[in-house]
């Protein structure tokens, strides 16, 4: 439970982050197409399932690409697929690939020095975000694609 009573997949004010999501689900439907016997699926297909443009798939998948997650091939019949099996990739896999903003950040500028919270917020605030990403990401390191596909074929 979160201290504001805002529950889990809700937002206040800022949108989330959904990259790791439309990421996640761009590799599931991929799966899932893979298991049905298509082995490539556009980017326009992947896109009809996100219920999203196209360009923003092709973006994602871009960076699953980069990461060696999902593999691209041109001319006849061109279209993405996965890079290496489902229960390879990893949540972890998929956030290192989308999301290059670290989980937690602090202040833009420099807090005020010559004030005691200033003065020793940062060195406090890095401990605890750290331990935060440690956990986050070992959370996210115990999924795979299969899990997540199984979770929601279940």
């Amino acid at each position: 439970m979160v201290a504001s009573g805002v529950g889990v997949g809700e937002t206040v004010g800022v949108a989330a982050n959904s990259r790791v999501t439309i990421a996640a689900h761009a590799l599931a439907w991929l799966e899932l197409a893979r298991r049905r016997g298509r082995e490539v699926l556009t980017s326009e297909e992947v896109a009809a399932s996100v219920n999203t443009n196209a360009v923003i798939i092709r973006r994602s998948l871009g960076d699953l690409q980069r990461a060696g997650l999902v593999t691209a091939r041109r001319g006849n019949g061109a279209g993405f697929s996965l890079g290496r099996p489902a229960t390879e990739i990893t949540l972890l896999d998929v956030w290192l690939a989308v999301s290059a903003k670290p989980l937690l950040a602090l202040h833009h500028s420099e807090p005020n020095l010559e004030c005691p919270v200033g003065r020793g917020i940062r060195p406090v605030l890095t401990d605890l975000y750290d331990e935060a990403t440690d956990m986050f990401r070992a959370a996210l390191a115990r999924w795979t694609v299969t899990d997540v596909l199984e979770r929601i074929l279940a």
